[in-house]
């Protein structure tokens, strides 16, 4: 198992895993070669035996304000103040072998280097048990209601945090 920089070459097969894994929540091309575009280093790909299985989008985003699903950035925002992982996605055949827990530690890692002082996310399709497990909270924000309901009937954002900023990122 090979959890590599994402390339991209690699988009195609990060559409196909996207489309059989976020059946409910389909993202289009150029959202996916987009998030590749402006964060690379926050962009991964799981493979198994020359196969792809997983893979993990992230990048700095405002706190408690998560993007819309399926929708271009534009850019990262210069006063970004958290660590967004937008998804760590894996195949069924993946699940349950440690990948994820894998992914979020180096997530972690490069957040503390980057001095951020928190990871967030959106938990969907039944993942908040994981991301608890993994030291993230919910937490409730006035007004996202709607933005969340998107993410469907599941979704919780949830936030890690990492302490005091290593700088002022």
């Amino acid at each position: 198992m090979t959890w590599r920089p994402m390339t991209p070459q690699d988009l195609t097969q990060v559409q196909a895993l996207a489309d059989a894994i976020h059946v409910s929540h389909p993202e289009d091309p150029e959202v996916l070669a987009e998030r590749l575009r402006l964060y690379p280093q926050g962009c991964f790909l799981l493979v198994e035996d020359g196969s792809a299985i997983g893979y993990a989008l992230t990048h700095p985003w405002r706190f408690a304000e998560p993007p819309p699903l399926n929708r271009l950035l534009g850019a990262i925002p210069p006063s970004a103040t958290t660590y967004y992982i937008h998804d760590v996605a894996l195949l069924p055949i993946a699940r349950g072998k440690g990948y994820a827990a894998q992914m979020t530690d180096r997530l972690l890692d490069h957040a503390r280097e980057a001095g951020f002082s928190s990871l967030s996310l959106v938990a969907v399709n039944k993942s908040q048990g994981f991301w608890e497990k993994a030291g993230f909270r919910v937490i409730a924000v006035p007004g996202l209601g709607a933005k969340l309901a998107s993410y469907g009937p599941d979704a919780a954002l949830m936030v890690r945090d990492l302490g005091q900023p290593l700088n002022d990122a």
